[in-house]
């Protein structure tokens, strides 16, 4: 049985205030006695609960959430968490602010992250761009010893002190070595579609897919990647082009958001070859398109999970608590119609 402050208040003859006192090194104590009740301490081995002092002080943390505001299925299923997260704060003891700022704007995210250090949160958790703007904010917060969680996209080497995401190079390869099974030794050319390359997340997918790729199934061919920006309309576009420019298609990677845009085109496509796609987040649309047999496999991370991995994180950094790392591991989830939860 752990000991308690009232062990500690009875073996040393002392008052609980006093106890108090000489644990948060606080005036009003006799060196004697603070001296006993150290000793006292040490002997019993006794270590202080950070969450347990912070609930009976009442503390309440204050993180600050920056995510990008566009409209796509998986940052509204990211904002929607967040803002779920913020119902839950009263009973967590903690107080959100959701900030969101233009998708694939570093310079826009470095002013929000400035912005955010100067109100003196906690802690913040961001979708990082890989950018001077944004390494140079994150660093300022680090100087001001705020923590920074990055999420769904990572910045390493920055000061940032946890990731929550997937690894994303094993998805790029994930997606590599299911699309060269499915397509069993066809030969033809296979599409690359991301948001951009400008975000770690989407450059280290493909990177992953295009090893796993030429490394294993060398009768496909990849073709230079496009990024839609994660606008579903440009998406949309992009893949029409990218169907009736590329006769020998036999395979889609769609790495990035937008699917909308790429289910349409998809839906719209004359018979021709057999063609496998492979696409990111499950959503009600992608959910659709495996039913439908539009997409063939979506590889999934759960939105959820990375948000309350992000808030358990900063509590304990601001506690000075170590972090679990098995239980901040964000999966890959891989979904085929046959697997829909």
């Amino acid at each position: 049985m752990k000991p308690t402050v009232h062990d500690i208040a009875n073996l040393a003859g002392v008052s609980l205030s006093t106890v108090d006192r000489v644990l948060n090194g606080r005036a009003g104590v006799r060196a004697p006695t603070r001296k006993r009740v150290q000793d006292i301490i040490d002997q019993l081995g006794f270590v202080r609960d950070p969450a347990a002092v912070n609930l009976a002080k009442g503390r309440v943390y204050t993180l600050t959430f920056i995510v990008p505001s566009n409209d796509n299925s998986f940052m509204q299923a990211l904002r929607a968490e967040i803002a779920e997260a913020r119902e839950r704060g009263a009973s967590e003891r903690v107080q959100i602010v959701l900030v969101t700022v233009p998708a694939f704007d570093a310079e826009a995210l470095g002013l929000a992250i400035r912005s955010a250090v100067e109100t003196g949160p906690d802690g913040i958790a961001l979708v990082a761009i890989d950018d001077g703007h944004v390494r140079a904010a994150v660093s300022i917060a680090q100087e001001a010893g705020i923590p920074v969680v990055t999420l769904v996209s990572d910045l390493p080497g920055s000061g940032r002190c946890h990731f929550a995401g997937i690894d994303n190079e094993a998805a790029g390869r994930t997606a590599a070595a299911l699309i060269g099974r499915f397509l069993d030794g066809r030969e033809g050319s296979v599409g690359i579609i991301a948001g951009s390359l400008g975000v770690r997340d989407h450059r280290e997918r493909y990177d992953g897919f295009r090893q796993g790729l030429g490394r294993d199934f060398p009768t496909l061919t990849t073709l230079p990647v496009i990024e839609g920006l994660d606008e579903p309309e440009r998406v949309h576009a992009l893949t029409a082009r990218l169907l009736a420019d590329h006769p020998d298609l036999i395979g889609i990677y769609s790495l990035g958001a937008g699917n909308r845009g790429l289910i349409r085109a998809l839906a719209a496509r004359e018979a021709g070859n057999p063609l496998r796609v492979i696409a990111h987040e499950l959503t009600p649309h992608t959910r659709q398109a495996l039913a439908d047999g539009l997409i063939d496999v979506i590889l999934n991370q759960d939105a959820g999970h990375e948000v309350r991995s992000a808030i358990r994180v900063l509590k304990s950094r601001a506690d000075g608590q170590p972090v679990i790392a098995a239980q901040e591991r964000i999966r890959i989830d891989i979904f085929l119609k046959d697997n829909l939860p």
